[in-house]
């Protein structure tokens, strides 16, 4: 799966803490953290998980050796160890505009005289914003060629037109209250943000990373840590396996017995053989596909 994903050339990634209490040389009340890669959604889907014990941009760096494209990220400044061009690969980096949108919202939120020229700047940057998010709106069931031509139509002159409006704004709020963040963090993203306009492929945000990290979030609620590196290793790769068969259509349930009985049974070293058995094959077997697929083929049939 792993081999499979650095073959795209859109790809999201997002981490979040994970504390892990008997790590070699470490103390337990120190952070590690969980790393999530995706394909993008015109690809077949993937996700995988990576424990790592920290959260410099040289780890995703190491996972993505070989990745040639584009790669969507929040703003997080580790990811940026990427851009450079070696042998292996070209990265560019694509911002979130979901993140830079939340950031005005927070700024109105903390504003109480909703008619000072504060709160007027900040519902301007607000509305920039929300005026890119209804264009992409309208360009979710046309194709890739297409959504690429209406962007350089209708978006782009809105995303000329906020960052003229951020440099100006810029020179008259504080830089340090929650308008002059929200503009700083935009500027600052300024070149990132603008690649979503480069190829229809591509998304405003990085929802779609965020919401493959949140099922490994609402697990941690429960079960709070992992007790050793082995462990913390085991869990991003059943992670990676039930996500990844979730979003193929599958049942994990099912799957994963489906697996456990085949792969003693045949030459892993052998990559046609694996093939067979990934989560995107067409050689499962019927029973490890999702009830509701099941449902709809026999209605079909």
């Amino acid at each position: 799966m792993h081999q499979e994903l650095l073959k795209k050339q859109v790809a999201h990634a997002d981490e979040t803490v994970l504390e892990v209490l008997n790590e070699p040389g470490r103390d337990a009340t120190m952070n590690s953290y969980m790393w999530v890669y995706l394909t993008g959604r015109h690809d077949t889907p993937i996700v995988l998980y990576e424990y790592t014990q920290g959260r410099s941009g040289d780890y995703a760096k190491k996972f993505l050796k070989g990745f040639s494209g584009y790669l969507q990220t929040d703003g997080y400044a580790g990811y940026h160890k990427l851009e450079k061009t070696d042998n292996d690969s070209t990265i560019i980096l694509s911002g979130c505009w979901a993140h830079a949108r939340r950031k005005f919202d927070e700024a109105l939120k903390g504003i109480s005289n909703k008619e000072s020229t504060t709160a007027l700047l900040t519902k301007q940057g607000f509305e920039y914003c929300n005026t890119l998010f209804r264009l992409e709106k309208g360009l979710e069931d046309v194709s890739v060629p297409v959504r690429y031509i209406k962007r350089q139509e209708e978006a782009s002159p809105v995303v000329e037109a906020y960052f003229t409006w951020c440099k100006k704004s810029a020179e008259v709020v504080l830089p340090k209250s929650l308008l002059g963040t929200a503009i700083t963090y935009s500027l600052n993203q300024e070149r990132y943000l603008r690649s979503y306009l480069l190829d229809g492929r591509l998304e405003m945000s990085n929802n779609r990373a965020e919401r493959a990290i949140k099922p490994f979030v609402i697990g941690r609620k429960n079960w709070l840590f992992s007790n050793t590196p082995r462990g913390a290793e085991a869990s991003a790769i059943i992670y990676s396996i039930v996500e990844t068969a979730k979003l193929n259509d599958l049942n994990p349930i099912t799957y994963l017995q489906f697996l456990l009985e085949q792969l003693p049974n045949i030459d892993i070293s052998l990559t046609e053989e694996l093939d067979k058995l990934l989560p995107w094959s067409k050689q499962l077997p019927e029973s490890c596909r999702n009830m509701s697929h099941q449902l709809a083929s026999t209605v079909i049939s």
